[in-house]
């Protein structure tokens, strides 16, 4: 593991790294992590919904040994926090998409390698340990679709995670601002952009520009780096419905999990045409703006479901004592997108780790003061509901 760089160990908060983070990369490109669509609204109100529901602690219980592992899917994870796929993480830092691999392996937990990452499946699978999981866009090219699914189980994925909540690329004005795109487009203000940051400009020009490595191929055989990056958003496949994601169910004989449901009655209906997990969530207010919080949504959700299968969520984890609400409100465990992106873009294999020990302290810590020893024990008794909230 990579030696801790000195800004970053003085962390001691996902925000601080998420400023680090901003300090260090090109404006645009921070915002193409950082932003969300259209107005935000569904971005904000992701953090914001956490921040008002309040916590009821017990008292006086030993809570000197605390447990934090969780069964999920078949097999233990030491923390009830997986990574989420994120893509395109080499245009931040070179290897981010390695070092939350080799982290999440470390924390004893999941790692989920985005179809648009910028490290194939194959390096994944051979370069970190631990449960890995493989997040597929649906493209219009169902043969090159089928063919990612076959590398995923080639290289032992255990799971598959279909999202389902990008038909059509969300309306994302940051980047629209900022004249971004990946590829890159070297307008004067981008250029600019870059030239103010010129360690990461030197870092970038020594190591080459990353490549969408899974997406090789998908149209033509080529390796240019503007065909690749291109080519993806205008594949995404916006006629994909029930009967095609029951074909996946059929195609694919492990663990399949289902990214984007906000509806309950979606989520019964995955689970009849038999997904093991569904991930409440709104792809972290980058899609569909104004659409409700996933903290908001998933009680219904958890509802609906009744134990059937498993219940993950994602959107708006940043503190520790998130991830102990959205247990409460009946999550198996939850997705870190952002939270741990910061961790990796700031610091490599060991902004990665740092980012998940904070999330893990705190979720600890949380536990302690709220008089619970293991993750069973967190219920809706200890929240403090206004009404109207959940």
């Amino acid at each position: 593991m990579q030696t801790l760089p000195h800004s970053v160990s003085k962390a001691v908060s996902i925000e601080d790294l998420r400023l680090i983070a901003k300090r260090r990369l090109p404006t645009c490109i921070f915002d193409f992590y950082d932003g969300g669509a259209e107005d935000e609204i569904t971005l904000l109100s992701n953090i914001q919904r956490f921040r008002e529901i309040s916590l009821l602690p017990r008292i006086l219980r030993s809570v000197h040994r605390i447990d934090t592992t969780r069964h999920l899917l078949g097999s233990e994870i030491k923390v009830p926090f997986a990574v989420a796929p994120t893509g395109a993480l080499g245009f931040g830092r070179h290897g981010a998409d390695l070092s939350l691999a080799k982290a999440a392996a470390e924390q004893g937990t999941i790692y989920t390698l985005s179809s648009s990452a910028t490290t194939s499946i194959e390096q994944i699978a051979r370069h970190a340990q631990g449960r890995q999981w493989f997040q597929a866009y649906i493209l219009k090219d169902k043969d090159f679709f089928y063919k990612l699914i076959d590398r995923a189980y080639a290289a032992d994925f255990e799971g598959l995670m279909i999202t389902v909540d990008l038909p059509v690329g969300g309306k994302r004005e940051r980047d629209n601002k900022n004249s971004f795109s990946i590829p890159f487009k070297l307008s004067p203000s981008v250029a600019l952009d870059f030239l103010s940051k010129p360690a990461f400009l030197s870092s970038l020009l020594s190591k080459g520009m990353p490549v969408l490595e899974n997406m090789v191929g998908l149209e033509g055989e080529t390796r240019s780096v503007n065909h690749i990056a291109s080519s993806v958003g205008r594949n995404y496949d916006a006629s994909f419905n029930w009967d095609d994601l029951k074909r996946v169910r059929d195609y694919w004989h492990r663990k399949l999990i289902v990214k984007g449901v906000l509806h309950p009655s979606d989520a019964i209906r995955l689970i009849e045409l038999g997904v093991d997990a569904v991930v409440v969530s709104n792809h972290g207010g980058r899609q569909l703006d104004t659409a409700v919080a996933t903290l908001d949504a998933l009680p219904g959700v958890v509802k609906a479901v009744d134990k059937r299968i498993a219940v993950l969520m994602d959107g708006g984890i940043r503190r520790g004592s998130d991830i102990f609400k959205a247990i409460a409100l009946g999550a198996d465990a939850v997705l870190t997108g952002r939270a741990t992106l910061f961790g990796a873009i700031s610091g490599g294999d060991s902004g990665a780790l740092h980012a998940m020990n904070i999330l893990k302290e705190e979720l600890v810590r949380t536990m302690q003061l709220s008089g619970v020893t293991e993750l069973a024990e967190i219920s809706k008794d200890f929240l403090f509901l206004k009404q109207g909230l959940v």
